[in-house]
């Protein structure tokens, strides 16, 4: 099967991308902990990466690859798609480049307007504009990496898209070290954020110098020219202003998050973004993978008028993203003490931040399944052009997300806030399904939504056992290295064990997709789930 092939490549070098993530954040919860350096450097940190996932990944990707499919498998076939690509970069490069001098100007309004809190600590505003000036260059680099990477991803070549964020991760990486290093020769946790910033920017250039290689090894050539306004760079353009708002609540939310965030006590916005490497491990390996696959395949089956292909593979897509985020999310939430304990506390790292953390994780666990599906159900509509309606459909789940964080911080602080974000995802999803519904753009089957409940009863079932188990090691999770890494892994095992046995016992699991990879070649008929 197409999807099970490409997800697998995409999702296993993002698994790896998210195995460096998670080495580096623990890395900085124990270099920096959770105080003034370490959230100066988040802020810094989220409005580069923030707006890449808003604009690069999410609207322009949306946008660009299937303007760009359906001309690669037009009458003029690789000619045109280069053409367009080309005409494309010429715009997007002095684009980057306008906004991104703008934002560095602005930088202090900006700060502002999502930390105004932060001038209340001595050097804090000050230091977060700072290291956010020096790394919002690198929103410019990563954009046109994520142009090189829809490129790729129209010629069915997943992988280099897929492993670029291990560069992001091994660079940060070694920025921490660095900054480290030069706290011990007589630095502070100032340093630290420094280096770790001007890793950042460094990432980008090593991040965009690879992908040009590899665009250049797949034999696609494309040059910088002077920039022309073409009929399709227009349309493109038309596309891409919805669909900045439409490609992503959960990436939204994030500005949202950020500014009620910094609004707390100090180290807040810290354990929000530690607690959230936990929540992407499986959204960033499914989500991301399922996403990236589906764009192009979608668009080409609706170019060729294969709507009940289109059908089966949102169906397969829905199953999988389920099949793996439901149990995820039921595991996190309930061993978020186990996890957060023995891979975050220590050195600058208290047992009272982990415990914060842990909670903050349950509550941001609960949307995992939607913030998946999400990257299922738009494809939908962007695959038709169709950028509006999920615009509509994210503006309405952000005015509630902001209501439900008025209501909830003052009593429950953090964790009120990741439960808002979990909430508000959930009914964006639901709602962007009912609309391909009513539209006949995609249905889901009753032996789909039979497949989906016979999972939930299966992950309730390993939940109620890994709940059992987590207090008879409570001791092991802080001990030593051997202790902690023993007593999760006796967890996961239990959890996967329990889960995969149930979901088979109670046909959560569709054995025919098992026996087909059995096989040397697929089945010619896979399972339809349209029918």
């Amino acid at each position: 099967m197409g999807l099970i092939r490409n997800v697998g490549t995409i999702g296993g070098l993002t698994a790896v991308s998210r195995v460096f993530g998670f080495v580096r954040d623990i890395l900085l919860a124990r270099v920096l902990g959770a105080g003034l350096a370490a959230d100066a450097f988040q802020l810094a940190f989220v409005l580069p990466n923030t707006f890449r996932r808003l604009f690069a990944e999410g609207a322009f990707s949306v946008a660009f690859v299937p303007m760009y499919t359906r001309a690669l498998h037009g009458e003029e076939g690789e000619a045109a798609a280069v053409r367009f690509a080309t005409d494309v970069l010429a715009v997007f490069v002095w684009v980057l480049l306008g906004f991104s001098a703008l934002a560095m100007l602005a930088m202090p309004g900006i700060v502002w307007l999502l930390a105004s809190e932060y001038q209340s600590v001595p050097g804090k505003f000050e230091l977060a504009v700072a290291l956010s000036r020096l790394t919002f260059p690198y929103l410019g680099l990563v954009s046109l990496v994520a142009m090189f990477s829809g490129v790729l991803n129209a010629h069915s070549k997943f992988a280099p898209g897929a492993f670029v964020p291990v560069l992001l991760n091994i660079t940060l990486i070694t920025g921490i070290v660095v900054g480290y290093f030069l706290r011990e020769g007589g630095g502070d946790d100032i340093t630290v954020a420094w280096s770790l910033a001007a890793a950042v920017c460094a990432a980008g250039v090593v991040q965009l110098v690879y992908m040009a290689w590899a665009t250049r090894k797949a034999g696609v050539r494309l040059t910088l020219t002077m920039p022309r306004l073409t009929p399709e760079v227009r349309r493109m353009g038309m596309l891409i202003l919805p669909a900045t708002f439409g490609a992503g609540i959960y990436q939204i939310s994030q500005f949202v998050d950020t500014f009620f965030a910094t609004s707390l006590e100090q180290g807040s916005l810290t354990l929000l973004k530690y607690a959230d490497r936990l929540n992407q491990m499986p959204l960033g390996i499914v989500g991301i993978a399922l996403g990236t696959a589906i764009l192009p395949m979608l668009a080409r089956q609706l170019q060729s008028g294969d709507e009940d292909g289109a059908q089966r593979l949102q169906a397969n897509a829905v199953e999988m993203a389920t099949l793996l985020t439901i149990p995820a999310a039921a595991a996190l939430a309930v061993c978020a003490p186990a996890f957060v304990t023995a891979f975050f506390v220590g050195g600058k790292m208290t047992l009272a931040d982990g415990a914060i953390m842990a909670q903050i994780v349950a509550a941001l666990v609960c949307g995992l399944p939607a913030y998946v599906l999400v990257k299922v159900f738009q494809p939908g509509f962007f695959s038709r052009e169709d950028t509006r309606t999920p615009v509509w459909i994210a503006a309405g789940s952000l005015v509630i997300n902001i209501g439900v964080n008025f209501m909830v911080i003052p009593r429950y602080g953090i964790v009120g806030l990741a439960a808002a974000t979990a909430f508000t995802s959930t009914l964006n999803v639901a709602t962007l399904y009912a609309v391909l519904h009513a539209r006949g753009w995609f249905r889901m089957t009753p032996t789909l939504i039979a497949r989906i409940a016979r999972q939930g009863v299966a992950a309730a079932v390993m939940a109620f056992a890994l709940w059992l188990l987590l207090p008879l090691m409570a001791e092991r999770y802080h001990g030593s290295l051997f202790e902690r890494a023993w007593s999760l892994s006796v967890l996961v095992a239990a959890g996967g064990i329990v889960f995969f046995s149930i979901a088979w016992l109670v046909g959560a699991l569709d054995k025919s997709h098992f026996a087909q990879l059995r096989r040397r070649r697929p089945a010619k008929q896979p399972a339809n789930l349209s029918e």
